[in-house]
């Protein structure tokens, strides 16, 4: 019986409005789901309905109020709601990555090297790394001429795909895909519906979010509605 790459128990999440002198705003409660390796798995549900928020609880950039998300590390679970900020860092090195259609980049540094940066963390020669990147951006259509500049240049449909670029370079074990196809065109689209039957088939669990419903039918194994651990108003 295989086990869970990722486990998600009785977990809670409400935010206080610092500004709206301290108003506690319950967002969802008792949310129970297991990941699998080789599966992508959406989150479905209304805009607004916490899909983004539980996204973040796993990445650990939100605390939750309760409960356990267990990450399957080396066949032990770790708990991510207990972990300290080092092991979160470390894990999200090792385990499980992010990607999402907003880039985050040093200015001045090449789309190249800001892909092939991945890979070498990854433990590819630079030389390997910049061959690997520039197969990953030619595959997604970025112009070849643009490979040398800073994305920070680019339109955003480009950096976002120098985005997808740099999280699906990577080699974690579970991928958070954040509405990575969102502003892309078909033909784009259907590059990145591709690149996630790939990180599939090479076992990576992925969980995300995706608006578009024929993108959502195409890559979904599962769907899980979120609007289930809605707390009622």
């Amino acid at each position: 019986m295989r086990q869970p790459v990722l486990k998600v128990s009785n977990v809670s999440k409400s935010f206080t409005m610092h500004l709206q002198n301290g108003l506690h705003m319950p967002v969802m409660n008792d949310v129970e789901f297991e990941l699998y390796n080789s599966e992508c798995v959406v989150l479905g549900g209304p805009s607004g309905a916490g899909k983004s928020t539980l996204l973040k609880l796993i990445y650990g950039n939100y605390a939750a109020d309760m409960g356990e998300i267990a990450l399957l590390v080396e066949g032990e679970y770790i708990n991510l709601v207990t972990a300290d900020p080092r092991q979160i860092l470390r894990l999200r090195q090792t385990k499980i990555g992010y990607v999402s259609q907003f880039l985050s980049a040093i200015p001045r540094v090449s789309a190249l090297n800001l892909v092939a940066e991945v890979a070498m963390h990854w433990g590819h020669s630079e030389e390997r790394a910049k061959e690997k990147a520039a197969h990953m951006l030619d595959g997604l259509n970025i112009p070849k001429h643009l490979w040398d500049l800073p994305p920070a240049t680019f339109s955003g449909g480009e950096q976002q795909r120098v985005n997808i670029a740099r999280g699906f370079m990577g080699e974690h074990e579970v991928l958070l895909l954040d509405e990575p196809t969102a502003s892309l065109d078909t033909a784009n689209r259907a590059v990145v519906l591709s690149m996630i039957q790939d990180k599939k088939q090479t076992g990576t669990a992925m969980l995300g979010i995706f608006h578009d419903i024929e993108t959502r039918e195409k890559v979904a194994d599962r769907v899980i509605d979120v609007t289930a651990f809605a707390v009622a108003a």
